[in-house]
């Protein structure tokens, strides 16, 4: 997401097209509310980190909230300055909205089915979260 407007392969990415790795997240607000979301968001990234999270390093690994919705702006606000005052610096998480979102190739989804022993910065103990 977030870069130029051609659908970038993941060869590009990597190698410096603009783009951010992103996911993109569906919800029902009356299920999960964007702020709960956020809370998880937070939980399982570095927000001081610039273009880099646990072992990735580069643009594509810059942190950001990218939002679809204007109206989603307050709370992702709110969410980010509590953050900001529970680590004590200014976070270094882009607040931008959505643009040329492009879904990965076939065989980047779901990567972690398709390759249990994969790389991930994320301990496998927050892959399914309850309250």
């Amino acid at each position: 997401a977030n870069g130029p407007d051609k659908a970038p392969s993941y060869e590009e990415v990597c190698r410096d097209s603009g783009h951010a790795e992103t996911i993109k997240i569906e919800y029902d607000e009356e299920s999960i509310p964007l702020e709960k979301i956020l809370d998880y968001f937070f939980l399982v990234i570095d927000p001081l980190s610039v273009n880099k999270q646990g072992g990735d390093v580069g643009i594509q690994y810059r942190t950001g909230i990218f939002y679809a919705d204007e109206s989603q702006l307050e709370t992702i606000n709110s969410v980010c300055k509590k953050v900001e005052q529970q680590v004590g610096k200014s976070l270094a998480v882009k607040v931008e909205p959505l643009k040329n979102f492009f879904s990965a190739e076939q065989y980047h989804q779901n990567y972690l089915d398709k390759n249990p022993d994969g790389y991930c910065h994320i301990p496998k103990k927050y892959f399914s979260l309850d309250d």
